[in-house]
């Protein structure tokens, strides 16, 4: 049986898990944005480190979720050495210029925020 931390840390999992997989497509959101919309203000590192422990390859938009400044902080890489977050991003219409991702123009506009 699990103990009550490792039942919690899976509940908050999900939590976060279930909001980042309602960011529309060509859309992106910061780790704060999120934390608040999973029910856990000021909590932006949580996403964060949940975002850290994911496998590049789940059926989770995870590369759509940036920090507060439009900028990537996940340093996942492809065999190329290229930013696995950067190139899915570009494949939706979303680019970085000077680093940053517009957020004004490719932010998630959202009821709950």
């Amino acid at each position: 049986m699990p103990n009550l931390k490792q039942a919690t840390s899976n509940e908050l999992t999900r939590q976060i898990l279930e909001v980042i997989s309602r960011i529309p497509y060509g859309k992106v959101a910061s780790y704060g944005q999120i934390a608040k919309m999973a029910g856990l203000p000021k909590h932006a590192r949580l996403v964060g480190y949940v975002l850290k422990k994911l496998e590049s390859d789940v059926d989770i938009p995870w590369y759509r979720v940036i920090n507060a400044q439009g900028k990537i902080s996940l340093n996942k890489l492809n065999a190329q050495g290229e930013n696995i977050q950067q190139i899915k991003l570009a494949a939706e219409g979303i680019y970085l210029l000077n680093g940053k991702v517009n957020i004004k123009q490719f932010g998630w506009v959202n009821l709950y925020t």
